[in-house]
């Protein structure tokens, strides 16, 4: 494939970072079986494609992906200063790794994000986050305690920026009533349209905040065989394949661009390590849909026309 374009970048909030709109999600990173060298060379080759700005989180790969991203940036230090570090915290994981955890469970208090944003630190061998995410609502959680801890965190240069993920706007806006938060990092795809109309993305348009987008590929449904589709995802990958063929880009160029054509300016990260996956993601940022055509995709995912 031709690469069109490189990704663009945009500032995600008013007082906000300015990252690329395609963003490495590198949560798989254990699972792609590359050495410390080859890591490095996947992250030179998104470099090369725009994408300045990574996704990772204290828990991804069995609490190992951070570090496997360490691993890379001191065998290539000058990359550091290249791209921007996203990490999340406030889940508790039962597993080997953290052998003092007896029950999965979610922990926002002040000790636990201000230890997990150090830890990423040193996981990841960098010396700031530019973007410390808490993972998941907490039932539990003490707006004035978190705010508290990202305080200190920005105050000590450890972290620049801080949003949530997966919040609903009500949560969302109690914290943010609190600290300013630049993001909310929520699922979207053509299977899952619901924050095209619970208000999350009105909210994030409202205070001109950019979300950032996971699954939007829908965790790979949207390409499996057609003898593993239902009747939903045969009507979407009919709409894809034509509306590909018109627009001359492959199905999953489309699927992302219909994302990323919402007036909130989403940034969509990406969750392969295949460079070509990278590329398709990129492309999908000069792609512009017609009406007609963004409507038909959400139609044939909704299963009827709009009313």
């Amino acid at each position: 494939m031709s690469v069109l374009t490189t990704s663009p970048r945009v500032q995600i909030a008013p007082n906000g970072p300015e990252f690329s709109r395609i963003v490495l999600g590198l949560w798989r990173l254990g699972s792609w079986q590359m050495t410390a060298q080859q890591r490095v060379t996947f992250l030179e080759q998104a470099l090369a494609l725009g994408v300045t700005t990574i996704d990772q989180a204290d828990i991804y790969g069995d609490y190992q992906s951070e570090s496997l991203l360490g691993e890379a940036m001191a065998l290539a230090p000058q990359l550091r200063d290249q791209f921007q570090f996203v990490s999340k915290c406030g889940i508790k994981l039962v597993s080997a790794q953290r052998p003092a955890h007896g029950v999965q469970h979610y922990d926002t208090s002040a000790a636990h994000i201000i230890a997990s944003a150090e830890q990423s630190l040193r996981a990841m061998q960098i010396e700031q986050l530019d973007l410390l995410l808490i993972h998941r609502p907490d039932p539990l959680m003490d707006a004035d305690e978190i705010a508290g801890a990202f305080r200190q965190l920005q105050e000590s240069g450890k972290v620049r920026h801080f949003g949530v993920s997966n919040f609903t706007n009500s949560q969302f806006e109690l914290l943010a009533a609190r600290f300013p938060l630049v993001t909310n990092q929520v699922e979207l795809s053509i299977f899952h349209m619901q924050p095209l109309h619970d208000g999350t993305l009105d909210l994030c348009q409202r205070l001109r905040i950019a979300p950032m987008i996971w699954s939007a590929l829908g965790g790979g449904s949207l390409f499996r065989p057609l003898h593993e589709q239902d009747e939903r995802s045969q009507r979407v990958s009919a709409a894809l394949t034509r509306i590909a063929n018109e627009l001359d880009a492959s199905p999953a160029s489309i699927a992302l661009a219909w994302i990323l054509q919402h007036p909130s300016l989403p940034l969509v990260l990406t969750g392969s390590g295949r460079i070509v996956a990278i590329q398709e993601a990129v492309k999908a940022t000069s792609i512009k849909l017609s009406r007609e055509q963004w409507f038909a995709l959400w139609s044939a995912s909704a299963g009827k026309n709009v009313d």
